[in-house]
Formats: structure tokens, sequence, C-alpha cells
């Protein structure tokens, strides 16, 4: 059944159906009436506000399975949660069938292979708890309330990209649950042309049930930021923009700007070297001695502190709305324009990033993996977010006004893992110059295009 033939109640479900599939799963199955209904459908972005017909509260891959074959049997549109951190909240459907992986939070080491085997409902602290026990690490993501499932299948952009490269990047395997019901096993040995979508390709080809990743060495960092008024915005960003480019792969960095902690507006600096400490202090003593900061807060910390650090700025249920592009160069007219909006930013939680991308991520070749977005070069994001729902349009014009000015310094592409709901054109533009050999590999995989309720890659031809 094509895509657009797809409606919450092609076949009716009666009561029958439904207690069929409940006695099928080890998890839960809830419908609307369910005193956890409304807790189970709510996401990260408080805007997202959409009624699944059932939710089915996973237990391990069986019930993946058995979820899909009862969602493509009676023509339910199915969406997956993982971490259900998108700022789009792709992960719930209206009418349909919700897969909820929440649950699914297994996750193996292995310190002699430096591999970890990890489930979808696993978030970036999981992951980074069970792995630094035994001083290991693979490429995340750098605010730990994210899910691993759809930050690695989106690219995974993170703290020790210049070392490591992306978390994509350092996924060896994946076990995959196709439209079809059947359990598959990507990686460079097998399914070789899936492997390479998973990749970057966001959830257009199957569901994860299993990522196996390559681990690396990662003791305690030296982490945290340098903080200066947003009256300086020109010189320290024009500073940051020389410094950043000349790093070594060992320190990734973020430039933001927003609202400090006394309501002031500030311009900061955060960096992450996870090479041996003593170098990195010589490394970013440039910065530490660069003008007149209002903070200075780098020292040796635990890299889950470091992990964390971000994590009270992303409170469940707020409003968000975000719009994102890759920025090569931080030039005065940008920087001009950043600083005037920043000024009159309608919102205090409201900040804008700038996310370094360079090193072993930089150098990957974009057709090697399904991201395609390689190059020294910055994440700009703006994260516009806020309480109350009433706010909400303020808050979006001044976001789009935002971006609308910035056009000028922005590349086309965007990364698929900032990417709201913004059309068709948008979606090429995050998947690039790969899109046609995706939309190959997702004609082979789901030629029908049951898993659309995402960034959506549709089917060649």
């Amino acid at each position: 059944m094509a895509a657009e033939q797809l409606t919450p109640s092609a076949t009716p479900l009666d009561g029958t159906a439904v207690q069929a599939l409940s006695a099928a799963v080890r998890g839960t199955v809830l419908c609307p009436s369910d005193d956890s209904y409304d807790t189970a459908r709510r996401v990260f972005n408080g805007m997202i506000d959409r009624r699944p017909a059932l939710i089915v509260r996973c237990a391990g891959t069986s019930d993946v399975i058995q979820g899909v074959n009862f969602a493509r049997t009676h023509g339910l549109v199915l969406s997956v949660r993982g971490g259900g951190h998108s700022v789009a909240g792709k992960a719930v459907c209206d009418g349909g069938l919700m897969l909820d992986l929440s649950g699914m939070k297994g996750v193996r080491v292995d310190p002699v292979r430096r591999t970890a085997d990890a489930q979808p409902g696993l978030l970036l602290r999981d992951l980074d708890h069970e792995t630094q026990a035994f001083g290991l690490a693979t490429p995340l993501g750098i605010v730990s309330v994210t899910g691993i499932a759809g930050l690695t299948l989106g690219g995974g952009l993170g703290w020790l990209n210049g070392k490591y490269g992306l978390a994509c990047d350092n996924l060896l395997s994946a076990d995959v649950v196709t439209a079809d019901g059947e359990l598959l096993t990507a990686s460079a040995a097998e399914l070789e042309d899936l492997f390479w979508g998973l990749r970057g390709g966001s959830g257009n080809f199957g569901i994860v049930t299993s990522f196996r990743y390559e681990l690396h060495p990662v003791g305690p960092v030296l982490a945290g930021g340098v903080t200066y008024p947003l009256s300086k915005a020109r010189e320290v960003l024009r500073f940051y923009h020389e410094f950043a480019s000349t790093c070594p792969d060992e320190l990734s960095t973020v430039g933001s700007l927003g609202t400090g902690p006394d309501g002031s507006l500030v311009v900061s600096i955060v960096v992450c070297y996870c090479g041996p400490i003593e170098a990195g202090q010589r490394v970013v003593r440039p910065l530490r001695e660069f003008g007149d900061p209002l903070e200075d807060g780098i020292q040796p910390m635990p890299y889950c502190t470091l992990q964390s650090a971000a994590d009270t700025g992303f409170p469940s249920g707020r409003q968000h709305y975000w719009k994102s592009s890759w920025l090569k160069d931080l030039n005065d007219d940008a920087i001009d324009v950043l600083a005037r909006f920043v000024a009159e930013n309608p919102s205090p939680t409201t900040g804008v990033g700038l996310q370094q991308m360079h090193g072993v991520a930089s150098r990957v070749d974009q057709a090697a993996t399904a991201f395609p977005h390689r190059g020294e070069q910055f994440d700009f994001l703006i994260l516009s977010n806020w309480d109350d729902p009433t706010d909400a349009e303020r808050n979006i014009e001044w976001t789009r006004a935002f971006f609308q000015a910035m056009q000028p310094f922005l590349e086309r592409g965007v990364y698929v893992n900032d990417l709201g709901d913004e059309g068709d054109d948008r979606v090429r533009a995050a998947y690039g110059v790969n899109y046609e050999r995706l939309a190959a590999v997702k004609k082979k995989y789901d030629p029908t295009n049951f898993f659309h309720s995402n960034h959506n890659i549709q089917p060649a031809g």
C-alpha cells in the first residue's frame, strides 16, 4: 500500500484485534482511554500534540516486529519513538500506531574489542555511563537527554567529532526490522547498501533495534567555556572563527549567543579537549587569554559531566521552534546580524549555537556515508524556545526573520537532526548530493514508503 493511501482508519480496529496485539507483545499496548496514554504520547517539543490510535511500548525486538506487522495489516500510519527529542516531533502520529522504544535500554560493552551493543531506547547519558566505566566512549551529541537512535541515524555531531568523527561514522552494524517485519543485520560486510543508508538517512529504511558502535579511549577532558558580554560579539566571534580553524583534532568547540544566568546578553565559546590535559592547557591558552572574559570555566572534568552540562537548557515540554543551516564563513556582516537579532530576542531561554565540525568528521568523503555535509564548517542553529504557548507567534516570527536575514551567509544544506517540519525542499537539502542514491536504497528496502513518519525520502521512481 502506497504511503498516500495509508489512513488512520483504513481498517477499523475492533477490540478483538487490539486484545490480540496485547497478548502478542511483552510490552504494553495503550489506548487513548488508558491513564498513562497522555504521558506516553508527549515528546520533548511541547508544540507537538498528536494522538495515536494505539501506542505499543516495546519490551524487545519481537514487540517491534509485532507492531510493524499489525500496522501494515491494519493499514495504520506508523511512527517510531526512540528518545523523542526531535524538534519536528515525527515520533508521534495522529490516529495511527506509535511504537515507543524508550523502554529498550539494554547495552553491552566489550572493553577488549572496544565495542558497545546498544538498544534504541537509550539516551546519550545511558550509553556514556556504561562505556565510561571502562574509560571508553563513542561520539554522540552534546545534550545527554537526546536519544542515541535518532541522533546516530541522522549523523550525530558532538564533542568528539574532531578526533573520532560522527556517531554514524562509528556505527559498526545495526539490526533492522523492515516494513515486511523481517529482521536484518546490516554492516560493511553484509547489506552494505542498507548500512550506508542508515548512516545519515534517518529512519527511512526500517527500525533499528540494536546499534553496534566502535569505542575509543576517552578519559577526563579539558572542557568548559569563556563568556563575554554581547557588546563584544564582533571581536569575540572573529577570534573564535580563527581559533577554531586552526585547532587540532582533539579540540572541538561550540560558540553560542543568548541570555546568561543574570539576565544579561552574552557570547560564549565552549571547548572540549579529549587528549592529555597538559597538552590541552597549551592549546586553549590563546582562548583563555583573549580579551577580558566575564567568566572562565575551562577545567578538567569527567566526560559525562561535560555531556550533561547543557541539559538544563532542554527541559521536556517547553515550546520549541528551530531553524538551522551550515555556515562556513563567520564574517563581520554575519556576526552583526547575529548580534542584532540576539539583542531583540523575545525569549530569555532562546539561544544561538555555532557547533564546529572539523577534523576527522570533516575529512570523510561525502559519499562514504549517507550523511553528506562534510567539511570545515559550523552547524548554525537558532534554538528558539519558550514556556507559554500564547507566546508562539512572536517567537516564530522572530526566528523566521532572523533566519531570513542570515541567508546570504548560509549554505543550502541543513543537518537533518536540527530540521523541523519545513517541506520537501528542505528535506532534500538535508540529504544533499546523496538524495538520489538514498531514494534507490529506499525503493529496495521500503518500496511502499511504509516508514514515512520521518524526514522522508521518496522511493526512486
